[in-house]
């Protein structure tokens, strides 16, 4: 089954589900469309966190051991890279290009010669975090060439997968930029940057990867070392759909159709069934706002934009000057 034909089989069920009425029988062994949606809910509710200081954390609703979820999470990755962009279109049924293109456009990274005055830094340090695939920083150096005239704005992609950063390097192959100074690829933790230095990164971005982070609030630390002063912290990340019933049908999709898509499609159903899971367990809009408050960086107005209803959400935070 392609990733068309996926969000196709979606969009057949969501025009379903938004036709029933309160009331009517559905097939199976709840009789109405509220009874499902509540027994969906319940199905899918995660269970409670383990307690913090025993050495264990989530792996989409599993317990694992911290030590453990990194290489766990390195094997998921490895398994996915080659069909990342397939696992993305299943998951967001193909909006994500779009959200990308809306997040690179708000953050309108590079400096317009023409604009900026002649003591200013030429271009930008840009630090992609969890970007091995090369999809935001590709975007980030076209908008910077084509729309900022910057030829020298630089974007540095971070992954702790090498599988990821092998896919990105050969995508990079197919754009102006594969052997030019301004992409470089470092296989590296987001929790520990060691080799980015303190106050260098005008910059950081990280794009449906601070999920699977181990101590979310560390790499957020790191983030706030590594950036200048008025530095920007930008990610894009699944979210809480703020409709109840289009959350149900959301859900239902997610748990039931995008783990059996993924194993006819990339013959991998516990990978994607952790990617679902992964969602679920993601603080919601609030949750991480103040943890990028907490961390000592600004949030301009309410601290986030939700993209389509909820689905995904953009996250900003800027590093005090």
């Amino acid at each position: 089954m392609s990733a068309q034909s996926a969000r196709a089989l979606f969009r057949r069920q969501l025009l379903a589900g938004g036709k029933r009425r309160v009331g009517t029988v559905e097939r199976g062994q709840y009789r109405c469309f509220s009874c499902a949606v509540r027994q969906a809910q319940q199905q899918q509710t995660p269970p409670k966190p383990a307690q913090n200081g025993d050495g264990t954390t989530h792996f989409g609703f599993e317990t694992v051991a911290e030590a453990l979820k990194e290489q766990k999470v390195r094997g998921v990755f490895s398994s996915v890279a080659s069909s990342y962009d397939t696992m993305n279109d299943l998951m967001s049924l193909g909006i994500h290009r779009l959200w990308k293109d809306h997040f690179v456009r708000n953050l309108n990274p590079g400096r317009n010669p023409l604009t900026s005055g002649p003591s200013e830094q030429k271009g930008w340090n840009i630090l992609d975090i969890a970007g091995g695939t090369g999809d935001i920083a590709f975007r980030m150096l076209d908008h910077a060439s084509t729309i900022n005239n910057d030829a020298h704005t630089k974007v540095t992609v971070a992954d702790i997968n090498p599988d990821m950063l092998a896919e990105g390097r050969k995508r990079a192959l197919e754009t102006p930029y594969a052997r030019s100074p301004r992409l470089n690829f470092i296989e590296a933790n987001a929790e520990k940057l060691d080799m980015i230095p303190d106050n260098s990164i005008d910059l950081y971005t990280v794009a449906f990867g601070i999920r699977n982070f181990t101590h979310k609030e560390e790499a957020i630390r790191e983030a706030y070392r590594v950036l200048k002063p008025g530095g920007v912290f930008a990610v894009l990340e699944f979210s809480k759909v703020t409709n109840g019933l289009f959350d149900a049908v959301y859900k239902r999709w997610s748990f039931s159709a995008i783990p059996l898509i993924g194993q006819l499609v990339a013959g991998d159903r516990d990978s994607y069934q952790y990617l679902v899971e992964s969602i679920e367990r993601f603080p919601s809009q609030t949750e991480f706002r103040d943890m990028i408050k907490d961390a000592g960086l600004l949030v301009p107005g309410q601290g986030w934009e939700d993209l389509t209803g909820g689905i995904a959400a953009i996250h900003k935070g800027v590093k005090p000057a």
